[in-house]
């Protein structure tokens, strides 16, 4: 990491930017300084509207998702606020109305989830004596509540409440929000704290989810196992795609939105109806063959 993006970094943190946020702007920089350097450009212009529009249709062309385009583009724009600021640059180069990649009305981008089938045979391989309540408990929270991976692993013993059935969850930018789930979804974390996680040296830890090693479970260990299930299956599995699949079985089952929006913990309904509130190319298909 060069001095400039450790002076954003320092920058975000007296901004009070989230420690997830940080790392996310603060990467994006560095690879946006990366495809200047490899185009031999002058290090002593840090960002430039020349630089910009050919490094986004660089993401363009090397067909990264809409999604990841636009997030990168934002980073750039709080990097453009803080150049702005510290005087190193002279102007905002990077208008976001402007400048965020946008798809055509009825060219939506489709979000992945899992399939009703899929969902079916996840839950039966979780049945298998192989798999450990702890693993269980963590899919069933994936899939029945929502959460993001950093949520899931900062679950702590006392953000449970049994007797409501429901969890608090904290959520981007410190936001805290409640949760709630499903009996066997509560039945199974009682059971993981009176058994595995009762056994384990780590037991006096504040997380609900240990690992063998330490008092809290990681995100990779998370993604590692789900990605070694996915082998086993035949089909992807990864954390977010369980978030997906929340939001979108929902809705498909007549959920509202505002609802929706609340459960996922999104800042707004806009942002839930963005990316869930789609038309697959199957429907689309299906809709025009009943005329």
């Amino acid at each position: 990491m060069n001095e400039l993006s450790l002076a954003f970094k320092r920058w975000l943190f007296e901004e009070g930017r989230a420690e997830k946020t940080i790392e996310s702007y603060v990467g994006d920089v560095i690879a946006f300084q990366k495809y200047l350097g490899e185009k031999a450009a002058d290090p002593g212009q840090p960002l430039s509207r020349f630089a910009f529009v050919r490094y986004k249709q660089h993401l363009v062309d090397e067909h990264f998702a809409m999604a990841t385009i636009n997030k990168k583009i934002n980073s750039l724009k709080v990097y453009n606020d803080f150049l702005l600021q510290k005087g190193w640059v002279g102007e905002s180069y990077i208008q976001l109305k402007r400048d965020q990649v946008k798809i055509a009305a009825g060219s939506e981008q489709i979000v992945e989830a899992l399939t009703e089938e899929q969902v079916d045979t996840l839950l039966h391989f979780l049945e298998r004596p192989k798999v450990s309540v702890r693993n269980k408990a963590m899919c069933y929270l994936l899939l029945y509540g929502g959460l993001r991976v950093s949520e899931l692993v900062g679950i702590k013993r006392q953000d449970i409440d049994f007797l409501t059935s429901s969890l608090l969850v904290m959520g981007k930018g410190g936001k805290v929000r409640e949760v709630s789930l499903r009996q066997d979804v509560m039945d199974l974390m009682k059971q993981y704290l009176k058994g595995e996680r009762a056994r384990s040296e780590h037991a006096e830890s504040e997380y609900l989810f240990l690992s063998q090693r330490s008092p809290k479970v990681h995100q990779d260990a998370v993604r590692n196992w789900l990605s070694m299930v996915s082998r086993e299956l035949g089909f992807k599995l990864y954390p977010h795609l369980f978030r997906h699949t929340f939001c979108t079985r929902l809705l498909k089952k007549g959920v509202d939105l505002t609802t929706v929006s609340k459960l996922a913990g999104h800042s707004t309904v806009n942002m839930t109806a963005k990316f869930y509130i789609q038309t697959t190319r199957q429907e689309k298909q299906n809709a025009v063959d009943q005329l």
